[in-house]
């Protein structure tokens, strides 16, 4: 499915320097169908009641969703960027780091949808987001 195939190192360097890095996301594992990865829950992802910020999952969301999509791209002239993304929270979180998975629901020529669950360290969804991209020209 992935028409590219970077390693893990590659990946996150790519993520250097930019909000990802910021709150501490980390790839960890590109497979056939799915990219996951980890954020943890500490004072730098946490909202002022000291629970997981929702803003914070839906970022982790948002960039495996995007590293995932870009990797389906076979045109190095095109981008996917995110164009409508919903999340809805189940669990809170207060410590530790959550784990999200980012898998296919439809990879077309202008449009990608993207299933992303994250859970905490303990299986638990706390999670559950949609991501929307589209296809467009490399600027």
């Amino acid at each position: 499915m992935f028409r590219r195939r970077p390693t893990l190192a590659e990946l996150n360097a790519q993520c250097a320097q930019t909000l990802s890095a910021a709150l501490g996301m980390e790839v960890t594992e590109l497979g056939e169908d799915f990219i996951r990865g980890r954020m943890p829950c500490d004072e730098r992802t946490r909202q002022p009641f000291g629970l997981l910020h929702g803003g914070a999952s839906v970022a982790l969301a948002e960039t495996l969703g995007s590293l995932a999509g870009n990797l389906c791209l076979d045109n190095e002239q095109q981008i996917a960027v995110g164009l409508e993304i919903s999340a809805n929270h189940l669990r809170p979180v207060t410590q530790g780091a959550v784990l999200g998975v980012a898998r296919p629901i439809h990879v077309g020529r202008n449009t990608q949808v993207w299933d992303i669950r994250i859970e905490d360290e303990e299986g638990r969804m706390t999670c559950i987001s949609r991501l929307t991209l589209a296809v467009i020209p490399k600027q």
